[in-house]
């Protein structure tokens, strides 16, 4: 059961947005959180089993995370697992549901916290409720995905 869920209309098909977030090293365009991404271990795009490092900011906090690609359906699914050291800290999912017209889809931006009490206890001292950040992160990772998804949508025609 995911921690936060949120799920927002996009007027742009589900491959287009599918691949704007796969795209993983385009995060920090989204994330207000995440400030880059960058593949390693000669990955170079989104498939089960490509990592990547992602580098990431609160306030003045920055911390670096280690990431799996763990599903990667185009237009229908994309997921990763976080890791800080050895320890995976939470599972991002995201779905796309196209519209029956296919001209738009919802998208579902999903977070799973997969820390223990007391990581969960040390991590929120040093950078707040990660539930209450992470829901509102989400809210605003999507609503700059639908800005870039219909922009580029509408630019480039139907």
């Amino acid at each position: 059961m995911a921690d936060a869920r949120e799920t927002l209309h996009i007027d742009a098909p589900a491959e287009l947005v599918y691949d704007l977030v796969s795209d993983l090293p385009r995060m920090g365009e989204w994330s207000p959180e995440c400030e880059r991404v960058v593949w390693r271990a000669g990955a170079t795009f989104a498939e089960p089993g490509a990592s990547f490092i992602g580098h990431n900011r609160a306030g003045t906090i920055r911390w670096i995370t280690f990431g799996t690609v763990t599903a990667a359906e185009r237009g229908r699914a994309l997921a990763f697992d976080i890791y800080v050291g050895p320890v995976q800290v939470s599972r991002w999912e995201y779905f796309f549901v196209p519209d029956p017209d296919g001209q738009g889809c919802t998208v579902a931006e999903q977070w799973t916290d997969r820390r223990s009490a007391l990581q969960r206890n040390l991590a929120d001292r040093v950078v707040g409720n990660r539930f209450q950040r992470n829901r509102t992160g989400i809210t605003q990772t999507l609503a700059a995905l639908k800005r870039v998804a219909e922009a580029h949508h509408h630019h480039h025609g139907r």
